[in-house]
């Protein structure tokens, strides 16, 4: 039996793709409203709506009552501490994040701040090339697991695979979290120059410098190379900086247009472009996109302005 805490898109999606398959799956969300309409629709038609809800699938508002069995937090990033904060002790399940980001208070991971909120959970996270609707129609799928317990991880392996989502799985868990961080930020820059007419062709020179500078932060931090041209790295990096399902893309594309952009949609990569930055710095690490990021979202920097600062940089070697 698995749970999943937070009945947004993602976590939704998730629930029904575990659930289609034949498990046992609670969907708990803390809206007690919200679940009395799920109870009698069976969809949740503010979230994903026209996605019925298999049989196997059931909705709660009591945190306390959840089943034995993993539970998988797909909470956004910067709500992840507030939520282990409010939610019970879950004992010894294991505890899945299901979000990508650094948190910006502290600069931890997704599983360093599950670690520091609950010391006796292991942590894992799910990640890698998604998107909210696909799961849910159930269209295929492939996921990274990331645990540093390697016996716990094929376990998770087995109970997250369903019939439209394979999941792969790794012991590099800061390699799958770096990679599904900076893929957030490097989403709201190439939004940011299609926005502002730049060009495909610069799309594919901030991807492919930003995959650069995904790999000089999860190296810096112990993690494999391997890991970010797998499913959590490369995969994620071309899905959400190409694709206009992706929040992230959207908000950049929406600096770059100049347009307005609706504040009640999450976009993890804001905060994490501000974190990363700070981490970068505290390692001497240069990343000039994540940089010129942060200086877009706070408005000190024009788009062209930000593209001819990148391009004259000091010439060198690939």
């Amino acid at each position: 039996m698995t749970s999943v805490i937070g009945a947004g898109a993602f976590g939704t999606a998730l629930a029904i793709s575990l659930s289609r398959s034949g498990a046992e799956v609670t969907l708990w969300a803390r809206d007690v409203a919200q679940v009395a309409a799920m109870a009698t629709t069976r969809e949740n038609a503010a979230r994903l709506p026209g996605m019925a809800f298999p049989d196997a699938l059931r909705v709660s508002d009591d945190a306390g009552s959840l089943p034995d069995g993993p539970v998988l937090l797909a909470v956004p990033m910067q709500k992840l501490r507030v939520a282990l904060d409010d939610l019970p002790d879950f004992g010894p399940r294991p505890l899945v994040a299901c979000c990508k980001g650094i948190e910006l208070s502290s600069g931890l991971s997704p599983t360093q701040v599950i670690a520091e909120m609950r010391p006796d959970a292991p942590a894992a996270i799910l990640t890698g090339p998604s998107f909210a609707q696909d799961i849910a129609r159930g269209l295929p799928t492939a996921l990274t697991l990331a645990c540093a317990d390697e016996g716990l991880s094929a376990d998770l392996q087995s109970t997250l695979t369903t019939q439209n989502i394979r999941v792969y799985r790794t012991t590099d868990v800061p390699g799958a979290e770096i990679g599904g961080a900076v893929k957030n930020v490097m989403a709201i820059a190439c939004g940011a120059a299609i926005g502002a007419g730049l060009g495909d062709s610069a799309r594919a020179a901030l991807m492919t410098r930003g995959y650069a500078e995904m790999q000089r932060m999860a190296l810096a931090l112990g993690a494999q190379a391997d890991t970010l041209a797998g499913l959590s790295g490369f995969g994620d990096l071309a899905l959400t900086c190409t694709s206009d399902l992706s929040r992230n893309y959207r908000f950049g594309l929406s600096i770059g247009t100049g347009e307005g952009f609706d504040p009640s949609v999450t976009v993890e990569g804001a905060a994490t472009a501000r974190a990363l930055k700070a981490r970068a710095r505290a390692l001497s690490l240069d990343m000039p996109i994540t940089d010129a990021v942060v200086d877009l979202i706070d408005g000190t920097l024009g788009v062209r302005d930000a593209m001819t600062r990148l391009l004259s940089r000091p010439l060198k070697e690939e």
